[in-house]
């Protein structure tokens, strides 16, 4: 599961009257129906809230929609596309117009952000044991073997045809649920939608407002400790947090490994960041950019911001700063006990 179950609180938060039901009911605030539907898909567990009488139709298509697009994308389902390329490495595969648009996707984020973003990195991931729960310390020399499998630029893609050279797997974790969440997203708003909050294991996407008018309250988590580091007020965005302190393992050395790793180093990233936390209009690139700006620590991050626009970002870091850029000044309270400093360009 990605790490990105920080907004955990944020449909409680945003949602007080209607986020938590397991079924339709009416919103007290107002004459807006509320529909709401869990499940779990892409490895995590999803909530998709939506308001008004065509909110029920509209919410079953979107489920259908992010299930078909797991088929498609999963490393593991023998039927995947994604499970195809990998299988057949070496060898060029046909695939569907979806997963070739999110391959084409994950490249182009892997370029910009110089490889921080990785789609490649599946088997060191798989040495660690973060696909499967059975954690352990990979020796270096083994981490080193499979370091020569993994390179973003050694994928091709030409129209629906995607290959990658022998040994190499692709793994389209670190966007998929932020793909996934725009696509739902879409199918509501052709359907009339116009307030939702989708909730792709912590990948959060707004559309519009609340019922009432007034913006979505998310609960940012605290990545040192239990409850909130602060409330963030926003409408018709995505909001997507990383941070190693959802999926990790203890070793036997004591040492705490977290599950975003470093594409250079082959091991868990260790810098001075805590959590990031992107918002923007799409949510996929707020999941592809959660973790790069991740993987490139407070320094990198702001550096990034400055030279690229269409995004906003909150960074915690390892000494208990909070790092907010302008674009979000004024939507953001501190409840934690934090110093908050406002990056500007």
């Amino acid at each position: 599961m990605k790490r990105s179950v920080a907004l955990l609180l944020a449909i409680c938060l945003a949602m007080g009257m209607a986020a938590c039901s397991r079924s339709p009911r009416q919103n007290t605030e107002g004459p807006a129906e509320a529909f709401t539907r869990d499940f779990f898909a892409m490895n995590t567990y999803i909530s998709l809230t939506a308001y008004g009488e065509e909110a029920d139709t509209a919410l079953e298509q979107a489920q259908e929609r992010i299930q078909e697009l797991e088929g498609l994308w999963s490393v593991t389902d023998e039927n995947s596309d994604i499970f195809r390329i990998n299988q057949n490495s070496g060898q060029s595969v046909t695939v569907s117009g979806e997963t070739a648009r999110i391959v084409s996707f994950a490249l182009e984020m892997a370029e910009k952000t110089d490889g921080a973003l990785e789609p490649t990195i599946y088997p060191v991931l798989a040495a660690w044991g973060f696909t499967t729960e059975e954690h352990r310390i990979p020796a270096q020399e083994e981490i080193d073997g499979l370091l020569k499998s993994v390179g973003y630029r050694r994928v091709s893609l030409e129209g629906n045809t995607v290959q990658v050279e022998p040994g190499m797997m692709l793994d389209l974790g670190a966007v998929g649920k932020g793909y996934a969440s725009d696509e739902a997203a879409d199918l509501l708003r052709e359907a009339g939608v116009r307030s939702a909050l989708l909730d792709l294991g912590g990948n959060i996407l707004l559309i519009g407002s609340r019922p009432d008018g007034t913006p979505w309250r998310l609960g940012l988590r605290n990545p040192f400790e239990d409850g909130n580091l602060g409330i963030l007020t926003a409408s018709d965005c995505a909001v997507v947090t990383s941070g190693s302190y959802e999926n990790y393992f203890i070793g036997e050395d004591g040492v705490t490994y977290g599950h975003i790793l470093d594409p250079v180093t082959g091991h868990p990233v260790r810098n001075d960041l805590a959590s990031v936390t992107i918002v923007a209009e799409e949510g996929k690139l707020c999941d592809a950019l959660s973790t790069s700006l991740y993987v490139m620590g407070a320094e990198g991050a702001e550096e990034y911001w400055r030279g690229h626009s269409g995004f906003e970002m909150i960074l915690v870091t390892q000494d208990g700063q909070v790092l907010i850029t302008e674009g979000l000044e004024g939507q953001f309270t501190l409840d934690a006990d934090m110093e908050m400093r406002v990056i500007s360009r």
